[in-house]
């Protein structure tokens, strides 16, 4: 019988009890999970081990998450990284995701939303191989990348919904909770949380900081609407905006 290959993980932080516990919660029949004090011990051990995930703090003395992550995306693109970060480094955590990084996870976070993004990484590598071509992004949206979008209606209007390429690995969508009208948001903090069949919770990211004016009660009535029409009729939340231009600066134009 043919053994099945162990994914392999590498957690990084400087502090050997939080490497320890996400190590803990992640390991599995399916994962190899290794630890690194530091962005230049986990540099090393990726050259020796060519890990498919690495889950590092942004925040660390000497090479920091941030330059981590810009280091093994040019040496090697593929690689996943995920990003754990507090709530002062949501701005630089929204960078990361521009400049390449699979997803953040923002401090506190439960053992099950941590699961959640390794398992999606790895879904999304799976159907990577071979799969059709993901659906063209309309023209004149703003991105953050592989998470949200981000269209303006006027001045300081926008409105934002969720990426098909984020929703197609996530499986049967069979709950969404949404932050509600006249509630207050930051770009990068959790706007909505969408729940799988498999019971999964994944965190969607605002691409833009303001007061929410209207939630768009479609989708809670036909949730199918967030997979057949993600630009149109699958929109989230509209956002009277506090500094457009200013979120603009973090997210891609299409």
């Amino acid at each position: 019988m043919i053994e099945k290959m162990k994914r392999k993980i590498l957690v990084v932080d400087d502090e050997i009890n939080v490497c320890k516990s996400i190590r803990q919660v992640i390991l599995s029949e399916d994962y190899e999970v290794d630890m690194a004090l530091s962005g230049e011990e986990a540099i090393k051990k990726d050259k020796e081990n060519l890990y498919d995930l690495v889950i590092t703090d942004l925040m660390m003395p000497g090479i920091s998450g941030l330059e981590l992550l810009t280091s093994l995306k040019t040496i090697r693109p593929e690689v996943k990284v995920v990003m754990i970060t507090g709530y002062p480094t949501i701005k630089t955590a929204v960078q990361s995701v521009k400049i390449g990084a699979f997803d953040y996870i923002a401090k506190p976070f439960t053992p099950q939303e941590l699961r959640t993004i390794v398992s999606r990484a790895f879904k999304k590598e799976e159907a990577e191989r071979g799969e059709k071509p993901t659906p063209q992004i309309p023209k004149g949206l703003y991105v953050m990348k592989g998470h949200t979008w981000l269209r303006k209606e006027g001045k300081n209007l926008v409105t934002m919904g969720v990426l098909f390429e984020f929703l197609k690995h996530i499986g049967s969508i069979t709950h969404i909770e949404m932050l509600q009208e006249n509630k207050s948001i930051f770009q990068g903090e959790v706007c909505a949380r969408i729940t799988d069949a498999e019971r999964n919770v994944h965190r969607v990211w605002s691409p833009a900081t303001g007061r929410i004016i209207k939630v768009n009660k479609g989708i809670e009535e036909d949730l199918t609407l967030l997979k057949k029409d993600p630009y149109q009729k699958g929109w989230l939340l509209q956002i009277e905006s506090l500094n457009t231009e200013k979120d603009l600066e973090s997210l891609v134009l299409t």
